[in-house]
């Protein structure tokens, strides 16, 4: 998962042992403008010391440091010189490998707490003595290592945060990157700036200019095609690449029939009007429609439409070459690929982070391919893709639309994709994103689409018997996609939705609400 963009600015590394938290963790760095990476828990001394990392952060995670199969650290990682800081499962194993005492206890601490900070430490300098924290753990410390000593307890653990001073080894059991911890980005700070001596120079102007000089290294006078679908990711993406090679990119434009209503003349008026690059439009709706005949598998349905994606592309390249006089030879295909797709898809061996699902982007790609992949934004965070688009001065009303997934409405049909099941669901999106606008609300929330369900039920309209169709609707907000809560929408809106949605929309006689998280479920359906 490690970033093959060597960023000038300071940086700290995450090593992930399976914590829900993670993508919290590297997200709170970010804010404090310090770059953060993610990287397998495995890793070891000299795979970190490539990446120039100022500072090692150890997630939590579920397991116990007794476990059988436990995911472990490389002891060396504590002799490297560099500051690490351990959080819950992480200050268990700094503890458990330097000679301390880790032991189950009696009372499982979670939920909130109160920490009593114990003399000095650079964590807590400027802070309270007293701080309010959130604890998630089953084991505690009882002893700690040679050299360590305790600088905050709380009532069940008098080693909620422990520190060697000389080696630069830090470690708390509470959660300082959730909000429930008020002062946790303060703690993270400290130790960013105090100890591992970061600078804040993560900004999204020094990214772009450091990315499009790696971009123009990288591609030369080579080619490149970028798949333009309208959405932030791919339009951020386009704009970012052009401001590094020009004339050098082609932007194609596929229209694959799982679009949303009117969004291929909306996307072709859009960017042929405000960029000055090459579009050429593809439509492929009815190769897709008929390659998904009979299929209801997600995970099937993700890499047939991945995979049919790159060989339209192949082929409009293919045309595009005989289109233009001289040489030309697209070598490059480029995507808007976000860091969350690449936490998600990436699946490492003995990784204690599952794989939940293929993006588009990057889990349907086929293994042989005749392009060699170009990705600007793969180690961004949506909202720090949306602070790019500003800075690149894109439309806002590009900059600020609601995410929308690579295999467009196939995995927001939930079984067999059909004409008559598109209409439906394309008819139903259509008045959730208007009655959304309408009453201003399409901004404030992260996501408002409906989904087709498998299931019919029976209704009545107009004194008649009807057996149609059911939608569910999706709606909630979220910073960055990875952690999500369901949007309490007052319920004259709701009922506006459902109510112009059962009486335009013929096939669909019932309207649910979706009031579930991520975790534990995922925001789209599929």
């Amino acid at each position: 998962m490690s970033s093959d963009v060597a960023f000038r600015a300071s940086k700290v590394v995450i090593l992930d042992f399976g914590s829900q938290y993670t993508q919290v963790i590297a997200r709170r760095v970010r804010e404090s403008r310090v770059y953060s990476e993610i990287l397998p828990f495995n890793f070891g001394p000299e795979q970190i010391r490539t990446t120039g990392a100022r500072g090692i952060i150890l997630s939590g995670g579920p397991a116990s440091v007794f476990y059988k199969d436990a995911p472990q650290i490389d002891p060396n990682i504590f002799r490297m010189g560099i500051p690490v800081l351990g959080i819950c499962y992480g200050i268990q194993l700094m503890a458990f490998h330097l000679g301390g005492s880790v032991e189950f206890s009696d009372r499982r601490e979670y939920g909130a707490g109160t920490l009593s900070v114990l003399g000095e430490s650079p964590l807590f300098e400027g802070l309270p003595s007293v701080l309010q924290v959130w604890n998630s753990h089953g084991d505690k410390i009882t002893h700690v290592p040679p050299g360590f000593e305790a600088v905050g307890s709380t009532e069940n653990s008098a080693y909620a945060a422990i520190q060697h001073r000389g080696k630069l080894l830090f470690g708390l059991q509470f959660h300082p990157e959730v909000a429930h911890t008020p002062l946790g980005k303060d703690i993270l700070e400290n130790f960013l700036y105090r100890v591992c001596g970061c600078s804040p120079d993560w900004t999204m102007g020094s990214f772009i200019e450091q990315t499009c000089q790696q971009i123009r290294d990288k591609v030369g006078d080579q080619k490149v095609v970028l798949g333009l679908s309208g959405g932030v990711d791919s339009s951020v993406a386009a704009a970012l690449i052009h401001r590094a090679i020009g004339a050098q990119l082609t932007c194609i434009f596929v229209n694959n029939g799982l679009l949303r209503s009117r969004e291929s003349e909306t996307v072709q008026k859009i960017f042929r009007g405000n960029f000055r690059v090459r579009l050429k439009y593809v439509d492929a709706s009815q190769r897709f429609l008929t390659l998904l005949q009979g299929v209801t598998d997600p995970e099937k349905k993700r890499k047939l439409i991945g995979g049919e994606f790159i060989r339209v592309f192949e082929e409009a390249t293919k045309e595009l070459k005989s289109e233009e006089s001289g040489d030309s030879h697209y070598r490059f295909l480029a995507q808007g690929t976000l860091y969350p797709d690449v936490i998600e898809s990436v699946s490492i061996s003995g990784n204690p982070a599952a794989l939940i699902k293929s993006h588009h982007n990057v889990g349907g790609l086929p293994e042989t391919m005749h392009f060699e992949l170009l990705e600007p934004l793969r180690q961004l965070f949506k909202d720090e893709v949306r602070q790019v688009g500003l800075e690149l001065e894109l439309p806002r009303e590009i900059v600020f639309r609601q995410p929308f997934p690579g295999p467009g409405l196939a995995v927001r049909i939930l079984g067999e994709v059909t004409e008559e099941r598109l209409q439906i669901l394309r008819q139903a999106d259509e008045i959730v994103v208007n009655e959304m606008k309408a009453t201003d609300w399409y901004y404030k929330v992260w996501q408002s689409f409906a989904v087709l369900l498998p299931v019919r039920s029976v209704g009545v309209m107009g004194d008649q018997r009807t057996y149609e169709n059911s939608v569910a609707l999706r709606i909630v907000e979220s910073q960055d996609g990875m952690t999500a809560d369901w949007v309490r929408l007052p319920y004259e809106i709701l009922a506006r939705i459902s109510t112009r949605i059962i009486n335009e929309v013929k096939g669909i006689n019932r309207v649910c609400y979706d009031i579930s998280t991520k975790p534990p479920s995922t925001i789209e359906w599929e």
